[in-house]
């Protein structure tokens, strides 16, 4: 007679917790017990199914008794003169139920005041060449206030590992960079981008764009996918298969079309082969959208 299989373990319950001080969250976080993996999964809120995989990445991670927390912090260090701070979308407590949903032990939500006690720091990091193209052209400083906030939360959660998307693809190799670099204690994980079954990245901005839009808006993942379906070819194919979705898009303004040497975020060469991350970022009505995808270059 067969030995019977052991019954399945249920489902942890998960009642996410709610902190706005790091003295809550590590009270929250660090509970007197014995150590586990921990994860941490940085956001400025608004989340969406893009956020939730990356808390279920880090879920999986750390297993049913690591911990996982998500911070929601809008960084006022990475809005320039022309960004309006308060006009990003706040909304907490949809927020808090994604977390709960997906895994998450803890929010931490801090106010500016608890993040930057003496107001905004003096002393900041800086993301150096990797951070002065692309993105960091059309957004001066952006990618030192990323890493500012970043380097502050790594060391105020002290995580085993921290997740972040690859849809924000500079993001990531410059938090890679630095995380190598400066000898912070954490693996840094990427997650792909979730995208909708028209192929649209999720982004907390896509709230933004009209119906008409959002359809224009396409031609940004249509253009994508043309440049890595003539991956095999090389880098000059790759660049005019994509070039040629946006020529003909209506109603794109776009700002920037690269393939990327993912380890020093530059510009491939000509004879590039490997790795690579075919990157654009347009604006559709008044809305910028950014979007990549990784590619195989031969």
């Amino acid at each position: 007679m067969a030995r019977p299989k052991p019954a399945a373990k249920a489902p942890k319950v998960r009642k996410v917790e709610l902190t706005h001080t790091v003295e809550d969250f590590e009270a929250a976080f660090w509970p007197d017990e014995a150590p586990v993996d921990n994860a941490v999964v940085m956001t400025m809120g608004a989340l969406h199914e893009g956020h939730a995989s990356l808390i279920r990445a880090a879920r999986k991670q750390v297993g049913r008794d690591g911990r996982v927390a998500v911070t929601v912090f809008v960084n006022p260090l990475q809005f320039g003169a022309n960004e309006d701070l308060d006009r990003y979308p706040r909304t907490l407590e949809a927020d808090l139920r994604l977390a709960e949903e997906n895994g998450a032990d803890v929010v931490f939500a801090p106010g500016a005041e608890e993040v930057y006690p003496n107001g905004e720091p003096r002393v900041r990091l800086s993301a150096g060449p990797m951070g002065e193209q692309f993105e960091g052209a059309t957004r001066p400083g952006h990618f030192d206030g990323m890493l500012t906030v970043v380097a502050k939360l790594l060391h105020i959660t002290d995580p085993d590992y921290a997740f972040f998307g690859e849809k924000d693809a500079q993001q990531l190799a410059i938090v890679q960079r630095m995380v190598a670099d400066l000898d912070f204690d954490v693996e840094v994980v990427g997650v792909p981008t979730v995208r909708e079954p028209d192929g649209l990245a999720l982004s907390s901005r896509n709230r933004y764009l009209s119906e008409g839009e959002r359809e224009r808006a396409l031609a940004l993942s249509r253009a994508l996918f043309a440049g890595r379906d003539a991956a095999a070819r090389g880098v000059e194919a790759v660049r005019a298969a994509a070039a040629q979705v946006l020529d003909a898009a209506d109603g794109v303004d776009l700002d920037y079309l690269a393939l990327i040497d993912p380890h020093d975020f530059v510009e491939a060469a000509e004879d590039f082969r490997g790795e690579a991350v075919l990157a654009v970022a347009a604006k559709v009505g008044s809305t910028r959208l950014i979007d990549n995808v990784r590619i195989i270059v031969r």
